[in-house]
């Protein structure tokens, strides 16, 4: 009989991991979505905050978690339906066969807790199995192919098309043939989306083309090896990004993969630690050459070669300036650093290893026109004996090439040579029309400034006086890169504390009961079933104790066959009745602490998602915080706290009642066998909180240790195409082990203390069992037991013994819970609200929260006073130095006033403050003195952030999120407010960008990616002004607006912002001086000053900065 065991097991262990695989799965796919949502999110903190989106970004966080709430509960059910089957047949089968199904029983009790444990983990795994068995469609990594030992430089492109793979709807090049002639200067232009930067993707083989033939020096790049072809290439791409190194590392990674003979000594320096062990011991007080000779040199060579190359690039001067040199760390994706900073690092990266072919994409996008004058004149030095391919929008950085090729969506309309081009007034003649400075002088006359005025011919040009309007006198440094820009800090404030900023709060056991107990609180009900079940389950063990000792008992063969049949009946029927009673007791107990703990884990990332974006930004960047970091609270942690919140906690609940009920019963039964055998009782717990506290002292001490590994993960990630064209796959590899060094021996050594404790607890769980045997077989002869006395008191001891020794196997998840619950409690803590640790989704309008949401309606109301229509900013003797650098003065007594409805442009060299200014508009950062004033209202003052309402950023770097066109535009809405598809797509309209939504197949319900992977810069730009225009502002802060686009593009959406910004404030930073020629003011700053400010005709006239900009930029015959 006991056979029909093993088809009933199977068949259900089979069914139930179907079901909890396939839920666990969905899970993960949902908690997947809202991560990079999250991700996203805090990776893009400054437009999140200057928005206000926080709030539309946890609604859609919100949705995917309920999502994935939602697929928990059914897990939840079928993990219950699962294991109250599993018990009932076991029971069932006692029936027929009790001494075997107790041992069934028994087994079952060591695995029913770790089912969900293990399926769950089957469902992760068969994820990550899918990304490891592919097989990449473009190996960056392989040794096969073709490798030519060196190269002329040519490529050729052979009725190309293609489709990017997320769109394959979309032909983004249609039968292109282009030719990219060796040791020549050919440059690429046209309207922005229309296949640019794609060819330069094709030409590095990040993708392959559908149709047609890519030649590089006569070779198919397919028969190419991919990683050979590479090192041959160097790419600036239009978006460049850095990783989260010190610069001298950034600057070498382009060396890692250098086809030059010079340079392959240097392999196993720069694929070892060398460079970051130099990095850090500059950042400790060495000096970087002296500290380069001791580490040998080979190490003296790479950093001769990174100055050299950043000497080109025009960023030796700024990095000379930090406080660590070429040891500062950028930050993740180089996010403590400018924009024009991390392009120039970008741009030096490419140069170092001198390659044969060098490919700017838009490598010069964020830079101002002197220093953009500065590396086309590195560029034009280095040209000869080197293929060069240029994408561009500044026309005037290409007019010397050799070739310039006009692109119209996705097609080659045009080429020949910039004066070619220009005699046939077509295509290009028309973008360089728009492109050209002109100023009128009395209305009508147009005064064009032509490339020989000023010798703009490559020489140099000289330090010059600016005289401001007050005839003071500033003298101009070429090398003027302070940390101004918005990102731009000390890598020390990622790395130290801030002094006024507390160490996060210890929070004792006591303290997270206390926290925790509130989050049972609305769902008691649910709770208090889940206990009774739990109990059910846990008493369950000792009533079948109970009644297999007398099943046992009865089976004596001086009693009638009839009476053995008749108790073999009843005792059989108790079985049955038993195993019904377990059946839903196990179904009420696992779903309903299940269910429970989801509710719990979707209320803690809900509140943590929002207590994060409650921080303002000199949080997010201090303290070694990164987004990968940041995200682990809401990942992990949240993952973990199910230990303190699910099944976790209904087994330890079940076997505690075990235990209690187990102690009665036998003291009841057999008090001399019970009182010996519980002897070891005391050994057994000490054992088991022994391997408790030591896995509880390591999540504390190292709760962030495998942060670092994390962060290089994600990095790699966010950075393919940087890593893919650079070749740093397996430089990548080495840092993420590198990074998992440390932290595996010490879990190593952790694990062997866990286990020994682990061990020692079902070693004396046995020890019960075979003292109890002993004992108890000499008190049946001594006569002072039966033998049914003696079946129930060890079967209750068994039972109990062995579910003790499996309660601390839950150790490890014990410990990352209560670890998971400190940290999130403090991170809650830290909100708004002051929720005191309270995990509800509390919608009280009184209280704290309530209290804040009265004084920012307040505050809104006296901001809102000032002005109905446009804002007036003012600055007043502002000092400003970023805290990680506080002796580094980035905005010095700067006052200024932009008057309410007026159109004003900040200029300057790239670093010279300009993003601060806006940075100290939107309060993102609080002036160490001074104050800046909009409507009457210091903002420096202020407790709330309400003003932010009325603002509009488009900033430098353009964000777009995870979701629909229509969902990104709508989140520029003011807090608080809907927009609708009309007013969509008027914004879209006035930011010149509806036409190309309108061409989508999707429409507005275009999905826009991760981070807008799937529109081109200049598209994600226009969006990004599309977002700031349907908020309606009062003032509007655009950010370097048309740094992205084309002329056609520009001129475009200079009509449509001229429209939209009518009777408002818009204060515009721009190196395209052309963009601000209308300014009704333009400030020029120049070292965290504002040394002179008026129209475009007077200081065309007065400032000769200003003119010689102007000359960099002119593109006219």
């Amino acid at each position: 009989m006991l056979i029909s065991l093993v088809p009933a097991y199977f068949l259900m262990s089979f069914v139930g991991s179907h079901f909890i695989e396939k839920y666990a799965g969905l899970m993960s796919d949902y908690a997947a979505t809202a991560a990079s949502i999250a991700s996203e999110a805090l990776s893009n903190i400054t437009v999140v905050q200057a928005f206000g989106a926080n709030v539309r970004l946890e609604e859609k966080f919100s949705d995917a978690l309920k999502s994935s709430k939602r697929e928990g509960l059914k897990k939840a059910l079928a993990i219950g339906i699962q294991s109250g089957v599993l018990y009932f047949v076991a029971y069932s089968a006692n029936a027929l066969a009790f001494w075997q199904g107790s041992k069934s029983i028994a087994d079952l009790s060591k695995v029913a807790p770790f089912v969900h444990l293990f399926m769950a983990a089957v469902a992760s795994f068969e994820k990550l199995r899918e990304d490891m068995d592919r097989e990449p469609l473009i190996d960056g990594t392989s040794t096969s192919g073709l490798m030519p030992s060196q190269v002329a430089g040519h490529f050729e492109f052979k009725n190309v098309s293609f489709a990017y793979p997320s769109r394959p709807e979309i032909v983004v090049l249609d039968q292109v043939n282009i030719s990219v002639p060796a040791l020549k200067h050919t440059a690429i232009v046209g309207l922005s989306g229309s296949g640019k930067s794609t060819v330069a993707s094709l030409a590095t083989r990040l993708f392959d083309p559908t149709k047609g033939e890519i030649l590089f020096d006569n070779y198919n790049i397919k028969d190419l090896n991919t990683r050979t072809m590479r090192s041959f290439i160097s790419l600036v791409q239009q978006e460049p990004s850095l990783l989260d190194r010190s610069i001298l590392e950034n600057i070498a990674h382009g060396l890692v993969n250098s086809s030059n003979p010079d340079h392959s000594d240097l392999k196993s320096i720069l694929l070892g630690s060398s460079l970051a062990d130099l990095a850090n011991e500059v950042r400790e007080g060495k000096d970087l050459l002296a500290a380069a000779e001791e580490h040998g040199p080979q190490v003296v060579k790479i950093v001769a070669l990174a100055r050299n190359a950043a000497v080109l690039a025009d960023a030796d001067s700024f990095i000379e300036k930090l406080q660590y040199g070429y040891a500062t760390l950028v930050g993740s994706s180089g996010r403590l650093i400018s924009g024009g900073q991390k392009q120039r690092v970008a741009l030096a990266r490419a140069l170092v290893k001198d390659p044969a072919v060098l490919i700017l994409d838009e490598a010069t996008a964020a830079l101002d026109s002197r220093s953009e004058q500065r590396i086309q004149q590195a560029i034009s030095k280095i040209a000869g004996g080197r293929t060069i391919l240029t994408i561009a929008h500044r026309l005037s950085t290409i007019k010397s090439a050799d070739n310039i090729i006009v692109m119209h969506k996705g097609r080659v309309v045009e080429e020949g040579s910039h004066s070619a081009l220009m005699e046939k007034s077509g295509a290009y003649a028309n973008l360089v029309k728009l492109q050209t400075l002109a100023t009128t002088t009395d209305g009508s006359e147009a005064i064009n400034i032509r490339n020989d005025a000023g010798k703009l011919d490559g020489t140099s040009v000289p330090d010059i006086d600016i005289v401001s309007e007050k005839g003071s006198a500033t003298v101009l440094n070429d090398d003027l890169d302070e940390a101004g820009d918005s990102g731009t800090q000390d890598a020390e404030t990622s790395s130290s504390r801030t002094e006024d900023e507390p160490e996060p709060p210890s929070i004792s056991f006591w303290a997270l009961l206390k926290g925790y107990a509130p989050a049972l609180r609305p769902h008691i009900l649910m709770v208090a079933a889940a206990l009774v079940g739990s109990t059910i389950v846990g008493g369950a063990f000792s009533g079948e104790a109970v009644i297999f000792g007398n099943t046992v008992g009865s089976l004596d063969i001086c009693k009638s066959p009839s009476s053995i049949r008749s108790s073999g009946n009843f005792y059989g029927l108790m079985f049955f009745v038993l195993a019904i009673i377990e059946l839903f007791a196990n179904i009420v107990s696992w779903t309903g602490f299940g269910w429970v703990s989801e509710q719990i884990v979707y209320s803690a990332r809900v509140l943590s998602f929002r207590s994060l974006f409650e921080q303002d930004l000199q949080w997010h960047q201090s303290n070694g915080r990164t987004p990968a970091l940041l995200l682990s609270y809401i990942t992990r942690d949240g993952s973990a706290l199910a230990g303190l919140s699910g099944s976790v906690i209904g087994t330890l609940f079940s076997i505690t009642i075990n235990l209690i009920a187990a102690i009665v019963l036998t003291h009841i039964i057999a008090w001399k066998i019970a009182l010996v055998c519980l002897a070891l009782v005391p050994l057994l717990l000490g054992a088991g909180l022994m391997e408790l506290r030591v896995l509880g002292n390591f999540e504390e001490r190292h709760e962030n240790a495998y942060s670092k590994s994390v962060d290089i993960g994600t990095e790699a990630i966010t950075s393919i195409k940087t890593i893919s064209s650079l070749s740093l796959e397996h430089e990548t590899l080495n840092v993420y082990r590198r990074s998992l060094k440390g932290p595996r021996q010490e879990t190593f050594k952790v694990t062997l203390q866990a286990s020994f404790w682990q061990a020692l607890t079902y070693f004396l769980g046995n020890c019960v069992n075979a003292l109890a045997y002993w004992w108890g077989s000499k008190q049946i002869l001594a006569g002072t037991y039966t033998q049914t006395q003696f079946l129930i008191v060890v079967f209750s001891l068994l039972v109990s013994a062995m579910l003790w020794s499996q309660m601390f196997a839950l150790a490890p998840e014990l410990s990352s819970g209560r670890a998971a619950m400190a940290r999130i409690l403090s991170l809650i803590n830290m909100g708004s609200a002051k929720m005191q640790g309270d995990l509800q989704l509390m919608q009280s309008s009184t209280g704290p929260s309530a209290e804040k949401d009265l004084e920012a309606t307040t505050e809104a109301n006296s901001f809102q006073s000032g002005s109905n229509i446009a804002s007036t900013v003012q600055f007043r003797n502002v000092h400003f130095s970023y805290p990680a650098r506080p002796n580094v003065e980035v905005l010095s007594g700067l006052s200024m006033e932009i008057p309410a409805g007026s159109f004003c442009a900040l200029v300057g060299p790239s670093g010279a403050g300009k993003s601060t200014i806006i940075s100290l508009v939107e309060r993102l950062y609080t002036p160490q003195s001074g104050s800046v004033v909009i409507d009457g209202f210091d903002v420096t003052t202020s407790r709330g952030v309400s003003f932010r309402d009325t603002i509009a950023l488009v900033p430098q770097e353009n964000v777009l999120f995870e979701g629909t066109i229509e969902f990104n535009i709508a989140l520029g809405a003011r807090p608080g407010q809907e927009v609708s598809a009309k007013e969509i797509e008027e914004a879209c309209k006035l930011a010149n960008i509806h036409d190309v939504i309108q061409d989508l197949p999707n429409g507005y319900q275009t999905l826009c990616g991760p981070n807008g992977n799937q529109f081109s810069g200049g598209q994600k730009q226009r969006l990004s002004i599309a977002r700031a225009l349907v908020r309606k502002p009062k003032l509007l802060i655009l950010d370097e607006p048309t740094s992205a686009l084309d002329a056609e593009s520009e001129k475009l959406l200079q009509d449509g912002l001229e429209k939209a910004t009518k009777g408002i404030t818009v204060i515009a930073i721009a190196h395209r001086l052309h963009t601000i020629r209308k300014a009704d003011h333009i400030f020029l700053i120049e070292s965290g000053q504002c040394v002179d400010h008026g129209l475009h005709e007077e200081l065309f006239k007065r400032s000769p900065t200003y003119r010689l900009n102007a000359m960099h930029q002119s593109v006219a015959e």
